[in-house]
């Protein structure tokens, strides 16, 4: 594990003073008080996180991993695991909404096989770093090897870093593909988390009762023969997740230690995300959760985590698509504290400032 060592000795704790500083701009910005809401606190996390008070996005990523999970045999979802890799070729293709989505906020999607069941063509936008093809069932054993759990995160930070590398990246969006992987996200939640069975599991693909039973059972079943076993998060990893879960955690750990913003999806990247906060938990400071999933574990998650979603649009979908739409929201965020003007700039009298807070 030294290389997941290594990268989270990296990562640090923000710091308050900056949250102090960007206050005081906020504040002598030309606007009431408080008046932008939310999109002020946005701006105060971003100041910290870039210890930057013009904070600024010129590049934004946003990273897609795929993998098939052994336990779509057991019938919990409405689609075949062969959707898994359809759907790459379909993100590959520019057909799908993250395509669409990507394009509309000014971002790149790069797209990572970290287990897909089948092999998938070399293309410009995909990296292939298969860890194997699919993880097993993990109602009957365990759904990789602790070295494959081990090998994901590697992954993840890898993937990150050949990016950043070749061009500095600004903020990080995480999505997902993987049929099935609600099922290995409802597991994990109620592993680290402790919460029942019934109140983390969804309708991932829109499963109707009999379904949403049966993956109910499955992810019980399963944990009551995992869970006497499990010795941290990367055991939780192996023993119940996906490649494609693993590939989001190091991706995640790798661009807090880089101090660069990320943008959690939905209930599958948040699940990433709890692997990553039991790894390091310093780099929660650096999560932002894009929106509210209409998955039933999610909020569970988001609550666990401590963070309070950007939107709440029903969304369920994946792929990085609700990252997407968070990411022109915390890009508007950095523009109002960098680019509007102070009193003083605008050469407004104070008394108007005064007179605008008082009205407030």
């Amino acid at each position: 594990m030294g290389k997941i060592d290594e990268v989270v000795s990296k990562i640090v704790s923000v710091r308050l003073e900056m949250f102090t500083e960007a206050q005081k701009r906020l504040d002598n910005l030309t606007k009431p008080q408080g008046s932008l809401g939310k999109l002020e606190d946005i701006a105060k996390r971003l100041v910290a996180i870039k210890e930057n008070l013009n904070p600024s996005f010129g590049r934004k990523v946003i990273f897609v991993f795929a993998g098939d999970h052994g336990v779509a045999e057991e019938g919990v979802s409405a689609y075949p695991k062969e959707v898994t890799c359809q759907m790459v070729y379909n993100f590959l293709k520019g057909g799908a909404a993250i395509n669409v989505l990507t394009e509309h906020v000014g971002a790149e999607v790069v797209i990572v096989d970290m287990g897909v069941a089948e092999d998938i063509e070399p293309h410009p936008l995909l990296k292939m770093k298969k860890v194997g093809y699919g993880t097993k069932n993990m109602l009957k054993e365990k759904a990789m090897t602790k070295e494959e759990a081990i090998q994901c995160v590697e992954v993840g930070i890898e993937v990150f870093e050949e990016e950043y590398k070749k061009n500095p990246v600004d903020m990080v969006g995480v999505g997902d593909m993987g049929i099935a992987n609600t099922t290995s996200s409802s597991a994990i939640l109620a592993a680290i988390s402790g919460e029942k069975v019934e109140d983390v599991t969804g309708r991932g693909t829109g499963v109707d009762d009999k379904i949403w039973q049966r993956k109910v059972d499955v992810v019980r079943k399963a944990l009551q023969f995992h869970l006497p076993h499990v010795r941290g998060p990367l055991d939780v990893l192996s023993r119940v997740g996906g490649y494609e879960i693993g590939g989001i955690a190091g991706c995640i750990i790798a661009a807090a230690s880089y101090k660069v913003p990320v943008v959690l999806d939905g209930f599958i990247c948040t699940a990433g995300a709890l692997i990553a906060t039991e790894l390091c938990p310093k780099l929660r400071d650096y999560l932002f959760a894009s929106h509210l999933s209409g998955e039933k574990g999610h909020r569970i998650a988001l609550e666990h985590l401590k963070l309070v979603p950007l939107l709440d649009l029903d969304l369920r979908l994946g792929e990085g698509t609700g990252a997407a739409l968070a990411m022109s929201l915390i890009e508007a965020s950095a523009k109002i504290i960098s680019q509007m003007a102070t009193f003083e700039e605008a050469k407004v009298a104070r008394e108007i400032n005064n007179k605008l807070n008082k009205c407030k």
